[in-house]
């Protein structure tokens, strides 16, 4: 009886301990996505509050400070930000934001009442066409119908794609705005600039016969330099070496879209920051070979300006660092991992597969090659060892309103972390 007991009892140990794990991830990105936090972004202190309570889950399990006697490493950088009103009406119809249409990110503030020019692909696909729809638009809207390009020639697409650009961004172009009518799935995205015009991206069913004019209220507030901050602290290895192993996940997001609307990133990137915390959690709890740096990035929406800070003032010797982990979007996993720079470190690669396998935990382990896409990049092009791995399946939510908490299922968090300290402890 007693070896059944004892089993028992280790079992159940076992899920006790990754029970907590699960809920300490939960934890962090329940209150990461959350109003609080303001979308995680440039306004309102978004990023200096996730900051903040980042630095203290990090003095909270102990870990070292990476800057001396500070866990934040300042930078500064630039950014448009949209922090008061954002109103979009429609021949009377008001528009809901971020669910029936969103303004590019780099707009600037403006607010009137304008006519709309209408058209399609179709009329934008050689020079004397544009020409002729900028004169005719003069201090208009142009609405691009921009639903129907299945059936173009991919060439023709992308010189209709390189005049739609232009309308949008070129100075050399007086018109007062632009409208792009799609189908597709609204996504947002960051803006280091403040664009001469506004974009406005609208998937709501309209009737553009009958379309006339555009009401539009922006109030827009370009930032040339606003300071941010990454997040480093260590728990110090057992063994004398002085390499050491990275791990990191940027914590910044799109913040907030006028005053009402925030962009809660739950998986995008709350899941990677709740990665990196239980990491620390475990390795504070259980001595590491190596000493193990955490790192939380800001900038990375922008364009991966922490990472680009960090590397051009490093905290840490480069050429010391054994093998570094980038985690970004780690909240679902139905469909298993994808590991970005998997073909050029094989070696590790197949550490991971092999652990995967043996434990069974992961549906799959997918191979990638090396990518300039997420933080891992610069580290990269230093000659740093590393992997970007993120999780597959599940929720499609991606930069925008709907990546929260309460929709993110953590399917193979759990294993997936199992995955990695497995992995670590066998560099």
């Amino acid at each position: 009886m007693k070896k059944p007991l004892l089993f028992l009892l280790l079992f159940s140990f076992h899920l006790l301990t990754f029970s907590q794990d699960i809920d300490y991830a939960r934890r962090i990105i329940e209150r990461l996505s959350s109003a609080e936090f303001k979308g995680r972004g440039y306004i309102e202190n978004g990023d200096k509050i996730s900051a903040d309570y980042i630095a203290n889950e990090y003095r909270n399990l102990g870990l070292l400070p990476g800057n001396k006697k500070t866990y934040f490493q300042k930078l500064n950088i630039s950014v448009n930000t949209l922090p008061n009103r954002v109103f979009v009406r429609i021949d009377g119809m008001e528009l809901k934001t971020a669910t029936d249409y969103l303004v590019e990110s780099s707009c600037p503030s403006i607010n009137g009442k304008y006519q709309i020019i209408k058209t399609d692909r179709s009329q934008i696909d050689t020079d004397a066409k544009l020409v002729s729809l900028v004169n005719k638009a003069g201090n208009s809207f142009i609405l691009i119908d921009n639903r129907n390009k299945k059936n173009e020639e991919p060439e023709l697409s992308k010189k209709i794609d390189e005049y739609l650009q232009f309308l949008k961004y070129s100075p050399e172009v007086n018109i007062k705005g632009i409208i792009i009518y799609t189908n597709e799935k609204l996504t947002w995205e960051s803006s280091t600039t403040q664009n001469i015009r506004p974009v406005v991206i609208v998937n709501k069913e309209l009737d553009l016969i009958s379309l006339n004019s555009i009401e539009i209220t922006v109030d827009a507030k370009f930032i040339q330099k606003y300071e941010t901050q990454n997040i480093i602290g260590s728990v110090k290895g057992a063994s004398d070496s002085d390499s050491t192993i990275v791990v990191l996940a940027h914590y910044d997001h799109l913040g907030k879209l006028g005053k009402d609307i925030y962009f809660p990133g739950a998986n995008d990137n709350a899941s990677g920051v709740a990665m990196i915390l239980n990491l620390a959690k475990h390795y504070a709890e259980n001595k590491p070979k190596y000493t193990i740096v955490f790192i939380a990035l800001s900038g990375e929406e922008l364009g991966l300006l922490g990472a680009k800070a960090f590397i051009d003032n490093p905290l840490i010797d480069l050429t010391k660092i054994k093998f570094l982990v980038n985690f970004d979007l780690a909240g679902t996993g139905e469909e298993g991992i994808r590991i970005v720079n998997g073909s050029i470190y094989k070696e590790k690669f197949d550490l991971i597969s092999t652990i995967n396998q043996q434990q069974g935990l992961l549906p799959k382990v997918d191979i990638r090659g090396a990518a300039c896409n997420s933080d891992h990049c610069f580290f990269y092009q230093k000659g740093v060892p590393c992997f970007y791995i993120y999780t597959q399946g599940g929720i499609r939510a991606y930069h925008d309103i709907f990546d929260k908490y309460e929709t993110l299922p953590l399917t193979e968090f759990v294993d997936y972390c199992k995955l990695m300290i497995l992995f670590f402890d066998s560099i």
